[in-house]
């Protein structure tokens, strides 16, 4: 990206301002990018261990696979999801609080005792995958945070700062340049000046 920038005074304030806004800001980008990368790892990890707990979970009640053809899953239905919203390193995260079930009614003599036990199986279930769907969601907004967070990052220090840097040092040179030339000038001009005296003083002496 390429800077743009008068050579004058007023430019090159602009310039050292900006400069210096971003020289600021750069290690809490980079700290909040780092802390992002700890949160996204951490989430990573969270996910393939609520995964494989799910899945063992599965397993696990595949012996009683019989049994579950005689239970009605439509007797357990989510009624709600609970979640509020923390920040992690500057970014929005929702957070699952809960999950709440609804058991429709049934009857105590026409059914199975092992019933009550297939709800709580069920519930435990639902709310592991529901655990794990969340969670991919989460991973999902800290890595876009964390992409976006590295692509500042890099913005700041590969392009910006060094372009600012150049920019500045370019007016400075420019500057000092144009204050040599008009040193050198006004040294000329004085030395005509004086020459010009000498020789009028020299004429005056013929006289």
């Amino acid at each position: 990206m390429a800077i743009k920038f008068q050579y004058n005074k007023t430019s090159l304030q602009q310039l050292e301002k900006q400069f210096k806004i971003r020289k600021r800001t750069l290690p809490i980008i980079k700290s909040k990018e780092s802390a992002l990368r700890v949160e996204v790892k951490k989430c990573k990890d969270d996910l393939v261990r609520l995964e494989t707990e799910l899945e063992q979970s599965i397993t696990r009640y595949d012996s009683m696979f019989a049994l579950w053809n005689e239970f009605d899953p439509t007797l357990v239905s989510v009624r709600d999801v609970n979640l509020s919203v923390r920040k992690i390193a500057g970014t929005r995260i929702p957070v699952l609080d809960g999950v709440d079930f609804d058991v429709r009614e049934f009857s105590l003599f026409s059914q199975p005792k092992w019933y009550y036990d297939g709800i709580c199986i069920l519930e435990n279930l639902a709310r592991a995958a529901i655990l794990c769907e969340f969670t991919q969601a989460k991973l999902a907004l800290l890595e876009k945070a964390r992409k976006k967070t590295t692509q500042k990052v890099n913005l700041f220090e590969k392009v910006q700062i060094p372009g600012y840097e150049d920019a500045i040092r370019k007016i400075k040179r420019f500057m000092e340049d144009e204050e040599n030339l008009s040193k050198s000038s006004q040294k000329i001009l004085k030395s005509l000046l004086e020459k010009r005296e000498t020789a009028k003083e020299e004429e005056e002496s013929a006289l």
